[in-house]
């Protein structure tokens, strides 16, 4: 078995592209913030419904967190976007009475990672 050829540095990138739910543009993953929903134990339901009180979406910076992710750009703009657009739910797969998602740590990393 021969070793595969070195990659060109001069080639296409070949880095993953995701889309953003807020304004739902692709882009390269590195350029994208993932973030997961966190539920606790105790309000998690049978069929991905969620009761609000323990459902919060959380930044995931090193890609590391257990469950379905959601990219967004490192952007208030796209984080108010997706809010309106309710692309919370949908991206995660998630069924919240009244769509209401505690955002609120998402904003905060976005806030101090946002060079606007």
């Amino acid at each position: 078995m021969s070793p595969a050829p070195p990659a060109s540095s001069t080639g296409p990138s070949m880095s993953p592209v995701r889309t953003c739910i807020g304004c739902r543009l692709r882009d390269q993953r590195s350029a994208l913030l993932r973030v997961v929903l966190t539920v606790a134990e105790s309000e998690s339901r049978p069929g991905g419904v969620a009761s609000g009180a323990g459902v919060q979406v959380r930044p995931d910076p090193r890609c590391r967190l257990p469950g379905r992710g959601a990219w967004l750009h490192v952007s208030l703009e796209c984080l108010d976007q997706a809010i309106r657009r309710r692309a919370f739910t949908r991206a995660l797969r998630v069924e919240v009475p009244g769509n209401r998602l505690d955002c609120d740590l998402v904003r905060e990393y976005l806030s101090a990672h946002t060079t606007e």
